[in-house]
């Protein structure tokens, strides 16, 4: 299936929402957050330090009385050039475009498998800036295979996993983890889904840049079309 047709069957597996957070937190709980390059709010804190974001969120949240806040696909950030990681000479090539969406809650929450899967793999991706520990399943669904990718997680949620385990819709797959493990971050779930996933294992990029942003926009479509936050 082409790209748009791949959007479409996911937005059709279910016309409620999917969970990858506690279904205990209400709908009305969730906030968006804008972290673009865009926001002026990012201009009064130093986005290189975990600690400032983590103050930064627990604001928000507070202001917003809210338990979540959530966004982030395909939007253009700031904060990656704090990291060589992502960052090269040419400015078409450097990664800044986000490719999932992310949901910023407290350290040690439990993350929850949307969908029935089984483990495609797992790493611990410790590059500065980037997801630490990492979970990708695989969904069969119909005839249809797509992958979902869970990064920041703490390091105990990928011991004593196996390739091909399975875990059903609803088991809880993994928790957050802290700055200290997931990349140098706030807590939060970065939760990606993936169509192709080619010859990765435990990693696929969740940035890119706008020379390559097309073919990754139609590979890793809107995470929203499972979670269907307001």
């Amino acid at each position: 299936m082409n790209a748009t047709q791949f959007s479409s069957f996911l937005n059709g597996i279910s016309k409620k929402p999917l969970y990858v957070l506690d279904k205990a937190i209400p709908l009305n709980q969730y906030t968006p957050i804008n972290l673009s390059e865009t926001n002026p709010d990012l201009l009064a804190f130093n986005v290189s330090n975990s600690q400032d974001w983590e103050t930064y969120l627990d604001a928000y949240l507070q202001n917003n009385q809210s338990q979540v806040a959530y966004g982030g696909y395909a939007e253009k950030r700031n904060i990656y050039k704090r990291s060589s990681y992502f960052n090269v000479s040419h400015k078409d090539l450097e990664r800044n475009i986000h490719l999932g969406i992310d949901l910023w809650l407290a350290v040690g929450s439990c993350i929850y498998a949307p969908l029935d899967g089984t483990i495609h793999s797992y790493a611990n991706n410790v590059n500065h800036g980037d997801y630490g520990p990492t979970i990708i399943l695989k969904h069969t669904i119909k005839d249809g295979v797509f992958y979902s990718l869970y990064g920041h997680l703490s390091l105990e949620s990928i011991n004593n996993l196996t390739i091909g385990q399975a875990f059903k819709a609803g088991d809880c797959l993994a928790t957050l983890g802290d700055a200290k493990v997931n990349g140098d971050y706030a807590p939060h779930l970065h939760f990606q889904i993936i169509r192709d996933i080619g010859n990765y294992k435990g990693d696929y990029p969740g940035v890119t840049s706008q020379k390559d942003l097309q073919f990754y926009l139609n590979n890793c479509p809107d995470p929203n079309l499972l979670l269907k936050l307001p």
